[in-house]
Protein backbone atom coordinates (compact mmCIF):
# COMPACT_ATOMS: atom_id res chain seq x y z
CA UNK A 1 0.00 0.00 0.00
CA UNK A 2 2.99 2.56 0.00
CA UNK A 3 2.49 4.85 2.58
CA UNK A 4 -0.42 3.61 4.54
CA UNK A 5 -1.97 6.85 5.95
CA UNK A 6 -3.37 9.07 2.68
CA UNK A 7 -5.09 11.95 3.53
CA UNK A 8 -8.54 10.27 4.93
CA UNK A 9 -7.10 7.44 6.77
CA UNK A 10 -6.01 4.08 5.84
CA UNK A 11 -7.77 2.78 2.68
CA UNK A 12 -7.50 -0.57 0.65
CA UNK A 13 -8.90 -3.26 -0.78
CA UNK A 14 -10.26 -5.26 2.32
CA UNK A 15 -8.82 -8.46 3.74
CA UNK A 16 -5.90 -7.93 0.45
CA UNK A 17 -4.62 -4.22 1.46
CA UNK A 18 -6.61 -3.23 4.52
CA UNK A 19 -6.02 -7.00 6.31
CA UNK A 20 -7.57 -8.16 10.02
CA UNK A 21 -3.66 -8.37 10.89
CA UNK A 22 -3.38 -4.62 9.58
CA UNK A 23 -6.26 -3.12 11.70
CA UNK A 24 -5.12 -4.96 14.82
CA UNK A 25 -1.55 -3.98 14.39
CA UNK A 26 -2.46 -0.44 13.99
CA UNK A 27 -5.10 -0.59 16.77
CA UNK A 28 -2.23 -1.56 18.98
CA UNK A 29 0.11 0.83 17.57
CA UNK A 30 -1.83 3.94 18.10
CA UNK A 31 -2.63 3.00 21.76
CA UNK A 32 0.94 2.98 22.40
CA UNK A 33 1.30 6.49 20.50
CA UNK A 34 -1.32 7.92 22.19
CA UNK A 35 0.08 6.53 25.76
CA UNK A 36 4.02 7.76 24.63
CA UNK A 37 1.69 11.38 23.98
CA UNK A 38 0.73 11.53 27.28
CA UNK A 39 -3.15 11.15 26.00
CA UNK A 40 -3.69 8.51 28.69
CA UNK A 41 -1.38 10.00 31.72
CA UNK A 42 -3.45 10.06 35.15
CA UNK A 43 -6.55 7.90 33.67
CA UNK A 44 -7.56 4.48 32.12
CA UNK A 45 -8.15 5.27 28.43
CA UNK A 46 -11.44 4.65 26.32
CA UNK A 47 -12.11 4.38 22.70
CA UNK A 48 -15.13 4.90 20.49
CA UNK A 49 -15.21 2.55 17.75
CA UNK A 50 -17.86 2.70 14.96
CA UNK A 51 -18.13 1.39 11.04
CA UNK A 52 -20.16 1.89 7.92
CA UNK A 53 -22.62 -1.22 7.11
CA UNK A 54 -19.82 -3.18 4.46
CA UNK A 55 -19.26 -6.74 5.41
CA UNK A 56 -15.63 -6.58 5.73
CA UNK A 57 -16.34 -3.89 8.26
CA UNK A 58 -17.51 -6.53 10.55
CA UNK A 59 -14.01 -8.43 10.90
CA UNK A 60 -12.42 -5.56 10.79
CA UNK A 61 -14.04 -4.20 13.39
CA UNK A 62 -13.16 -6.95 15.33
CA UNK A 63 -9.57 -6.84 14.75
CA UNK A 64 -9.72 -3.34 15.65
CA UNK A 65 -11.55 -3.81 18.81
CA UNK A 66 -9.03 -6.65 20.19
CA UNK A 67 -6.10 -4.58 19.59
CA UNK A 68 -7.31 -1.47 21.30
CA UNK A 69 -8.34 -3.86 24.73
CA UNK A 70 -4.82 -5.60 24.13
CA UNK A 71 -3.34 -2.79 24.48
CA UNK A 72 -5.58 -1.88 27.27
CA UNK A 73 -7.81 0.13 25.95
CA UNK A 74 -11.57 0.55 27.64
CA UNK A 75 -13.80 0.23 24.15
CA UNK A 76 -17.27 1.79 23.51
CA UNK A 77 -18.67 -0.21 20.40
CA UNK A 78 -21.35 2.26 18.54
CA UNK A 79 -21.92 0.07 15.59
CA UNK A 80 -22.72 1.19 12.41
CA UNK A 81 -23.15 5.19 12.47
CA UNK A 82 -22.13 7.99 10.26
CA UNK A 83 -18.18 9.30 10.53
CA UNK A 84 -19.06 12.71 12.00
CA UNK A 85 -21.47 10.84 14.43
CA UNK A 86 -18.18 8.50 15.76
CA UNK A 87 -16.31 12.52 15.71
CA UNK A 88 -19.03 13.90 17.59
CA UNK A 89 -19.06 10.97 20.56
CA UNK A 90 -15.96 10.79 20.59
CA UNK A 91 -15.99 14.34 21.92
CA UNK A 92 -18.77 13.99 23.71
CA UNK A 93 -18.33 11.00 25.73
CA UNK A 94 -14.88 12.56 26.43
CA UNK A 95 -12.98 9.40 24.78
CA UNK A 96 -9.00 9.37 24.34
CA UNK A 97 -9.55 8.24 21.25
CA UNK A 98 -12.23 7.59 17.77
CA UNK A 99 -11.58 4.91 15.20
CA UNK A 100 -14.33 4.81 12.21
CA UNK A 101 -14.22 1.87 9.63
CA UNK A 102 -15.27 3.27 6.46
CA UNK A 103 -13.71 3.57 2.81
CA UNK A 104 -16.55 6.81 2.32
CA UNK A 105 -17.60 6.91 -1.09
CA UNK A 106 -15.69 4.01 -2.27
CA UNK A 107 -17.19 0.72 -3.82
CA UNK A 108 -18.01 -2.05 -1.44
CA UNK A 109 -14.25 -3.85 -1.68
CA UNK A 110 -12.81 -1.32 0.13
CA UNK A 111 -12.50 -0.39 3.56
CA UNK A 112 -10.50 2.09 5.72
CA UNK A 113 -9.40 3.06 9.13
CA UNK A 114 -9.43 6.67 10.35
CA UNK A 115 -8.16 7.55 13.80
CA UNK A 116 -9.59 10.45 15.86
CA UNK A 117 -7.84 12.61 18.44
CA UNK A 118 -9.79 13.21 21.89
CA UNK A 119 -12.56 15.81 21.06
CA UNK A 120 -13.09 14.24 17.82
CA UNK A 121 -10.76 15.84 15.54
CA UNK A 122 -8.64 14.34 13.24
CA UNK A 123 -5.02 13.42 14.70
CA UNK A 124 -1.97 15.57 13.65
CA UNK A 125 -0.32 14.69 11.14
CA UNK A 126 3.34 13.72 13.42
CA UNK A 127 0.91 11.29 15.44
CA UNK A 128 -0.14 9.34 12.04
CA UNK A 129 3.60 9.26 11.03
CA UNK A 130 4.80 8.41 14.46
CA UNK A 131 1.90 5.16 14.44
CA UNK A 132 2.67 4.08 11.31
CA UNK A 133 7.07 3.75 12.17
CA UNK A 134 5.82 2.15 15.53
CA UNK A 135 3.75 -0.28 13.50
CA UNK A 136 6.28 -0.98 11.17
CA UNK A 137 8.75 -1.72 14.11
CA UNK A 138 6.86 -4.10 15.91
CA UNK A 139 5.61 -5.99 12.96
CA UNK A 140 9.01 -6.61 11.93
CA UNK A 141 9.69 -8.39 15.48
CA UNK A 142 10.13 -5.93 18.20
CA UNK A 143 7.74 -7.54 21.23
CA UNK A 144 4.77 -5.05 22.50
CA UNK A 145 4.33 -4.59 26.18
CA UNK A 146 1.24 -5.98 27.44
CA UNK A 147 -1.18 -5.36 30.22
CA UNK A 148 -2.37 -8.28 31.80
CA UNK A 149 -5.10 -9.31 34.34
CA UNK A 150 -7.38 -6.34 35.50
CA UNK A 151 -5.14 -4.04 33.20
CA UNK A 152 -6.10 -5.61 29.53
CA UNK A 153 -9.24 -3.12 27.93
CA UNK A 154 -13.37 -3.92 28.33
CA UNK A 155 -15.32 -4.09 25.50
CA UNK A 156 -19.33 -2.61 26.15
CA UNK A 157 -21.57 -2.08 23.02
CA UNK A 158 -22.52 1.36 23.19
CA UNK A 159 -25.90 1.52 22.06
CA UNK A 160 -27.06 5.17 23.49
CA UNK A 161 -25.05 6.30 20.60
CA UNK A 162 -27.69 6.67 17.81
CA UNK A 163 -29.95 8.60 20.36
CA UNK A 164 -27.08 10.88 21.35
CA UNK A 165 -26.07 11.90 18.08
CA UNK A 166 -29.47 12.53 16.64
CA UNK A 167 -30.50 14.76 19.89
CA UNK A 168 -27.12 16.39 19.00
CA UNK A 169 -28.26 16.52 15.33
CA UNK A 170 -31.40 18.19 16.59
CA UNK A 171 -30.30 20.66 19.30
CA UNK A 172 -28.16 22.65 16.65
CA UNK A 173 -30.81 23.00 13.84
CA UNK A 174 -32.26 26.60 13.84
CA UNK A 175 -35.75 25.98 13.39
CA UNK A 176 -38.23 23.07 12.03
CA UNK A 177 -38.75 21.47 9.11
CA UNK A 178 -42.51 21.17 9.05
CA UNK A 179 -44.54 21.47 5.81
CA UNK A 180 -41.39 19.99 3.96
CA UNK A 181 -41.30 16.75 2.25
CA UNK A 182 -37.94 15.74 1.66
CA UNK A 183 -37.03 12.73 -0.01
CA UNK A 184 -33.39 11.17 1.40
CA UNK A 185 -30.99 8.88 -0.64
CA UNK A 186 -28.93 6.91 2.10
CA UNK A 187 -26.63 5.18 -0.32
CA UNK A 188 -27.39 1.79 1.83
CA UNK A 189 -24.42 3.31 3.96
CA UNK A 190 -24.02 4.72 7.53
CA UNK A 191 -26.90 6.92 8.01
CA UNK A 192 -29.62 5.10 7.15
CA UNK A 193 -31.32 4.79 9.86
CA UNK A 194 -29.84 8.01 11.66
CA UNK A 195 -30.84 10.75 8.63
CA UNK A 196 -34.63 9.65 8.27
CA UNK A 197 -34.77 9.62 12.12
CA UNK A 198 -33.38 13.36 12.50
CA UNK A 199 -35.44 14.49 9.23
CA UNK A 200 -38.62 12.83 10.66
CA UNK A 201 -37.78 14.29 14.16
CA UNK A 202 -37.07 17.91 12.78
CA UNK A 203 -41.09 17.94 11.58
CA UNK A 204 -40.46 16.51 7.71
CA UNK A 205 -42.14 14.30 5.67
CA UNK A 206 -39.69 11.72 4.76
CA UNK A 207 -39.30 9.48 1.79
CA UNK A 208 -36.08 7.16 1.46
CA UNK A 209 -34.12 5.55 -0.73
CA UNK A 210 -31.34 3.64 -0.78
CA UNK A 211 -32.06 3.01 2.96
CA UNK A 212 -31.41 -1.00 3.61
CA UNK A 213 -27.87 -1.85 3.33
CA UNK A 214 -27.17 -5.62 3.54
CA UNK A 215 -23.48 -5.19 3.62
CA UNK A 216 -22.44 -5.53 0.11
CA UNK A 217 -24.64 -2.73 -1.67
CA UNK A 218 -22.85 0.73 -0.09
CA UNK A 219 -22.77 3.14 -3.46
CA UNK A 220 -24.17 0.97 -5.49
CA UNK A 221 -25.82 3.22 -8.09
CA UNK A 222 -26.91 5.51 -5.64
CA UNK A 223 -25.81 8.25 -2.76
CA UNK A 224 -23.97 11.00 -3.77
CA UNK A 225 -21.92 9.65 -6.73
CA UNK A 226 -25.05 8.41 -8.35
CA UNK A 227 -27.76 11.29 -8.14
CA UNK A 228 -30.32 10.00 -10.77
CA UNK A 229 -32.10 7.90 -8.29
CA UNK A 230 -32.44 10.85 -6.03
CA UNK A 231 -33.56 12.84 -9.45
CA UNK A 232 -35.85 10.63 -10.06
CA UNK A 233 -37.37 10.04 -6.28
CA UNK A 234 -38.15 13.85 -6.17
CA UNK A 235 -40.09 14.03 -9.58
CA UNK A 236 -42.04 11.38 -8.53
CA UNK A 237 -43.33 12.06 -5.07
CA UNK A 238 -43.76 16.26 -5.84
CA UNK A 239 -41.14 16.50 -2.93
CA UNK A 240 -39.73 19.79 -2.14
CA UNK A 241 -35.66 18.89 -2.30
CA UNK A 242 -33.77 15.84 -2.25
CA UNK A 243 -30.41 14.99 0.24
CA UNK A 244 -27.95 12.61 -1.19
CA UNK A 245 -24.93 10.99 1.00
CA UNK A 246 -21.99 8.55 0.82
CA UNK A 247 -21.11 5.88 2.23
CA UNK A 248 -20.17 6.94 5.82
CA UNK A 249 -22.49 10.48 5.56
CA UNK A 250 -19.66 12.83 5.80
CA UNK A 251 -21.07 14.62 2.70
CA UNK A 252 -24.02 15.86 1.40
CA UNK A 253 -25.38 17.19 -2.21
CA UNK A 254 -28.91 17.80 -3.03
CA UNK A 255 -31.58 18.21 -5.75
CA UNK A 256 -34.20 21.01 -6.17
CA UNK A 257 -37.82 20.39 -6.52
CA UNK A 258 -37.44 20.11 -10.17
CA UNK A 259 -34.62 17.15 -9.53
CA UNK A 260 -31.90 19.30 -10.49
CA UNK A 261 -28.75 18.90 -9.15
CA UNK A 262 -27.33 21.35 -5.91
CA UNK A 263 -23.40 20.66 -5.67
CA UNK A 264 -21.52 21.29 -2.61
CA UNK A 265 -20.55 25.38 -4.04
CA UNK A 266 -24.29 26.29 -4.11
CA UNK A 267 -24.91 24.58 -0.65
CA UNK A 268 -22.37 26.78 0.99
CA UNK A 269 -23.33 29.77 -1.14
CA UNK A 270 -27.03 29.13 0.73
CA UNK A 271 -25.61 28.29 4.00
CA UNK A 272 -23.02 31.32 4.34
CA UNK A 273 -25.98 33.99 3.88
CA UNK A 274 -28.04 32.26 6.33
CA UNK A 275 -25.19 32.02 8.79
CA UNK A 276 -24.66 35.37 7.72
CA UNK A 277 -28.00 37.01 8.60
CA UNK A 278 -28.06 34.90 11.98
CA UNK A 279 -24.91 36.42 12.94
CA UNK A 280 -22.55 33.14 13.03
CA UNK A 281 -20.73 33.88 10.09
CA UNK A 282 -17.96 34.52 12.13
CA UNK A 283 -15.23 37.28 9.93
CA UNK A 284 -18.50 37.21 7.40
CA UNK A 285 -16.19 34.65 5.49
CA UNK A 286 -16.64 30.90 4.01
CA UNK A 287 -13.43 28.60 3.27
CA UNK A 288 -13.40 26.53 -0.28
CA UNK A 289 -11.07 24.92 -2.04
CA UNK A 290 -9.26 26.24 -5.58
CA UNK A 291 -11.46 23.81 -7.48
CA UNK A 292 -14.55 25.72 -6.35
CA UNK A 293 -16.49 27.22 -9.23
CA UNK A 294 -15.76 30.73 -9.87
CA UNK A 295 -19.43 31.57 -9.80
CA UNK A 296 -19.09 30.68 -6.11
CA UNK A 297 -16.47 33.10 -5.57
CA UNK A 298 -18.64 35.85 -8.11
CA UNK A 299 -21.53 35.12 -6.29
CA UNK A 300 -19.57 35.64 -2.59
CA UNK A 301 -18.03 38.98 -3.77
CA UNK A 302 -21.38 40.37 -4.77
CA UNK A 303 -23.00 39.41 -1.13
CA UNK A 304 -19.89 41.35 0.43
CA UNK A 305 -18.60 37.43 1.92
CA UNK A 306 -15.45 36.67 2.37
CA UNK A 307 -13.66 33.56 0.56
CA UNK A 308 -10.71 32.17 1.44
CA UNK A 309 -9.24 29.41 -0.61
CA UNK A 310 -7.02 26.04 0.03
CA UNK A 311 -5.68 23.30 -1.56
CA UNK A 312 -7.83 20.65 -2.62
CA UNK A 313 -9.17 18.23 0.08
CA UNK A 314 -11.22 18.90 3.31
CA UNK A 315 -8.09 18.37 5.74
CA UNK A 316 -6.99 21.56 4.09
CA UNK A 317 -10.57 23.24 4.50
CA UNK A 318 -10.79 22.19 8.20
CA UNK A 319 -6.88 23.51 9.05
CA UNK A 320 -7.46 26.81 7.71
CA UNK A 321 -10.78 27.38 9.93
CA UNK A 322 -9.51 25.79 12.69
CA UNK A 323 -6.55 28.62 12.12
CA UNK A 324 -8.22 31.31 11.96
CA UNK A 325 -11.64 30.60 13.60
CA UNK A 326 -13.28 30.59 10.66
CA UNK A 327 -17.45 28.57 11.25
CA UNK A 328 -18.01 27.23 7.82
CA UNK A 329 -16.36 25.95 4.86
CA UNK A 330 -16.62 22.83 2.22
CA UNK A 331 -16.07 21.86 -1.37
CA UNK A 332 -17.77 21.03 -4.46
CA UNK A 333 -18.33 17.59 -3.60
CA UNK A 334 -20.51 18.07 -0.92
CA UNK A 335 -18.32 17.86 2.17
CA UNK A 336 -19.57 20.77 4.73
CA UNK A 337 -18.02 21.69 7.40
CA UNK A 338 -20.29 23.63 10.03
CA UNK A 339 -17.18 24.01 13.23
CA UNK A 340 -19.38 25.19 15.80
CA UNK A 341 -21.49 22.11 15.53
CA UNK A 342 -19.10 19.46 14.30
CA UNK A 343 -15.67 18.85 14.23
CA UNK A 344 -15.51 16.78 10.29
CA UNK A 345 -17.78 17.48 7.10
CA UNK A 346 -21.38 15.60 8.01
CA UNK A 347 -23.87 15.17 5.70
CA UNK A 348 -26.76 15.25 8.01
CA UNK A 349 -25.91 17.96 9.49
CA UNK A 350 -25.54 19.75 6.00
CA UNK A 351 -29.09 18.42 5.08
CA UNK A 352 -31.10 19.47 8.10
CA UNK A 353 -29.49 23.35 7.60
CA UNK A 354 -30.34 23.02 3.99
CA UNK A 355 -33.92 21.94 4.46
CA UNK A 356 -33.89 24.61 7.36
CA UNK A 357 -33.38 27.61 5.26
CA UNK A 358 -35.60 26.50 3.01
CA UNK A 359 -38.32 26.45 5.50
CA UNK A 360 -37.64 29.61 7.56
CA UNK A 361 -37.90 30.90 3.78
CA UNK A 362 -40.13 29.80 2.03
CA UNK A 363 -38.25 29.74 -1.08
CA UNK A 364 -37.57 27.16 -2.87
CA UNK A 365 -34.39 24.95 -2.81
CA UNK A 366 -33.78 26.44 -6.50
CA UNK A 367 -34.47 30.01 -5.90
CA UNK A 368 -31.93 29.73 -3.00
CA UNK A 369 -29.50 28.04 -5.14
CA UNK A 370 -29.72 30.48 -7.41
CA UNK A 371 -27.46 33.24 -5.59
CA UNK A 372 -24.84 31.54 -7.95
CA UNK A 373 -24.45 30.86 -11.56
CA UNK A 374 -22.57 27.95 -11.84
CA UNK A 375 -19.96 28.39 -14.95
CA UNK A 376 -19.36 25.74 -17.36
CA UNK A 377 -16.02 24.11 -15.82
CA UNK A 378 -14.10 21.42 -17.99
CA UNK A 379 -11.15 19.05 -16.84
CA UNK A 380 -8.67 17.58 -19.11
CA UNK A 381 -6.37 14.87 -17.40
CA UNK A 382 -2.92 15.02 -19.28
CA UNK A 383 -0.97 11.71 -18.36
CA UNK A 384 2.74 10.82 -18.91
CA UNK A 385 4.42 14.37 -18.11
CA UNK A 386 6.97 15.59 -15.62
CA UNK A 387 4.07 17.20 -13.09
CA UNK A 388 7.17 18.21 -11.25
CA UNK A 389 7.86 21.36 -13.35
CA UNK A 390 4.13 22.78 -13.91
CA UNK A 391 5.06 25.94 -11.94
CA UNK A 392 8.99 26.71 -13.50
CA UNK A 393 7.87 26.15 -17.29
CA UNK A 394 8.38 29.29 -19.01
CA UNK A 395 6.60 27.75 -22.10
CA UNK A 396 3.50 26.52 -19.77
CA UNK A 397 3.57 29.98 -18.19
CA UNK A 398 3.14 32.08 -21.41
CA UNK A 399 0.23 29.71 -22.80
CA UNK A 400 -1.62 30.13 -18.79
CA UNK A 401 -1.14 33.88 -19.29
CA UNK A 402 -2.70 33.81 -22.93
CA UNK A 403 -5.32 32.21 -21.90
CA UNK A 404 -6.54 34.12 -18.81
CA UNK A 405 -6.15 37.38 -21.43
CA UNK A 406 -8.98 35.77 -23.35
CA UNK A 407 -11.02 34.60 -20.23
CA UNK A 408 -10.86 37.75 -18.40
CA UNK A 409 -12.50 37.97 -15.34
CA UNK A 410 -15.69 35.98 -16.54
CA UNK A 411 -12.88 32.82 -16.15
CA UNK A 412 -10.03 30.57 -14.92
CA UNK A 413 -7.17 28.86 -15.31
CA UNK A 414 -5.85 25.92 -12.76
CA UNK A 415 -3.07 23.40 -13.67
CA UNK A 416 -3.06 21.14 -10.96
CA UNK A 417 -0.42 18.20 -10.69
CA UNK A 418 -2.02 14.73 -9.48
CA UNK A 419 -0.90 13.37 -6.09
CA UNK A 420 -1.02 10.07 -7.07
CA UNK A 421 -0.48 9.90 -10.58
CA UNK A 422 2.05 10.95 -13.18
CA UNK A 423 -0.16 13.67 -14.57
CA UNK A 424 -1.36 16.90 -14.76
CA UNK A 425 -5.07 18.44 -14.21
CA UNK A 426 -6.17 20.84 -16.37
CA UNK A 427 -9.53 22.98 -15.29
CA UNK A 428 -10.99 25.97 -17.04
CA UNK A 429 -13.51 27.43 -16.31
CA UNK A 430 -15.95 30.43 -18.88
CA UNK A 431 -18.84 31.88 -19.32
CA UNK A 432 -19.64 29.41 -22.65
CA UNK A 433 -19.14 26.27 -22.64
CA UNK A 434 -17.33 26.17 -25.59
CA UNK A 435 -14.74 28.53 -24.77
CA UNK A 436 -14.08 26.54 -22.10
CA UNK A 437 -13.21 23.78 -24.12
CA UNK A 438 -11.35 25.49 -26.33
CA UNK A 439 -8.88 26.99 -23.74
CA UNK A 440 -9.09 23.47 -22.08
CA UNK A 441 -7.80 21.86 -24.85
CA UNK A 442 -5.27 24.20 -25.96
CA UNK A 443 -3.68 24.32 -22.48
CA UNK A 444 -3.85 20.77 -22.38
CA UNK A 445 -1.50 20.58 -25.28
CA UNK A 446 0.78 23.18 -24.36
CA UNK A 447 1.11 21.04 -21.39
CA UNK A 448 2.20 18.19 -23.47
CA UNK A 449 4.31 20.08 -25.52
CA UNK A 450 5.65 21.49 -22.42
CA UNK A 451 6.40 18.97 -20.15
CA UNK A 452 5.98 15.85 -21.98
Amino acid sequence: MGRLFGTDGVRGVANADLTAELALGLSVAAAHVLAEAGTFAGHRPTAVVGRDPRASGEFLECAVVAGLASAGVDVLRVGVLPTPAVAYLTGALGADLGVMLSASHNAMPDNGIKFFARGGHKLADELEDRIETVYEQHRTGAPWERPTGAGVGRVRDYDEGFDKYVAHLMAVLPNRLDGLKVVLDEAHGAASRVSPEAFTRAGAEVVTIGADPDGLNINDGCGSTHLGLLKAAVLEHGADLGIAHDGDADRCLAVDGAGEEVDGDQILAVLALAMREAGTLRKDTVVATVMSNLGFKLAMEREGVEMVQTGVGDRYVLESMKAEGYALGGEQSGHVIVLDHATTGDGTLTGLMLAARVAATGRSLADLAGVMDRLPQVLINVPDVDKSRVDTSAELAGAVAEAERELGATGRVLLRPSGTEPLVRVMVEAADIEQARSVAGRLADAVKSALG
